[in-house]
């Protein structure tokens, strides 16, 4: 019913609705990320900053990554500034993650994930669930069909019970 609301809403707004599934991202390393390419995998997606104090989930997010990544599990982190608490790069954001977590998931570019100019994709969540990020390191558990499944904020762990039992019956 909410996705019905939704597409009202956006329609009525004179606005193309798109499902989460069907963004692209720029990548951090250049050129894009397309959600598409993961079609049929669940994608954990994750506003990400490099000065917050949950950046240590980084850890939490590679190691999710590692352990499920060969059944199907995609990380996607979304650096963004939005909470003023990222670097001035996405060049220093990359440095920064490989060199202090040994990050190798997909990244995107420094993004925005609140407010008018929001990403395409946050905006779609937004029109789907009613989730906004309200801090870093919120994250959204994209379905294999491309819906979104669940919505955690930043004080759920990676690994965390609720999570992981969202995340394992949609891996192969």
């Amino acid at each position: 019913m909410r996705l019905v609301f939704a597409l009202i809403g956006c329609l009525m707004a004179g606005m193309v609705w798109a499902a989460p599934r069907d963004m692209t991202f720029a990548n951090i390393d250049g050129g894009t990320l397309n959600l598409s390419q993961w079609s049929g995998q669940p994608v954990l997606v994750v506003n990400t900053a490099s000065q917050c104090g949950f950046t240590g989930q980084y850890e939490g997010l590679q190691s999710l990554y590692d352990t499920y990544k060969d059944r199907g599990l995609v990380v996607l982190a979304v650096p963004s500034d939005d909470f003023n608490q990222e670097l001035t790069t996405g060049a220093e954001v990359k440095e920064f993650c490989e060199m202090a977590f040994g990050l190798d998931m997909p990244m995107a570019d420094i993004t925005r994930v609140k407010g008018s100019k929001a990403h395409p994709f946050y905006k779609a969540v937004r029109a789907e669930t009613g989730f906004v990020p309200r801090w870093n390191f919120n994250k959204v558990l994209i379905g294999p069909d491309g819906a979104v499944v669940d919505t955690w904020g930043s004080s759920t762990r990676p690994k965390s019970p609720a999570i992981v039992g969202a995340i394992e019956p949609l891996l192969n």
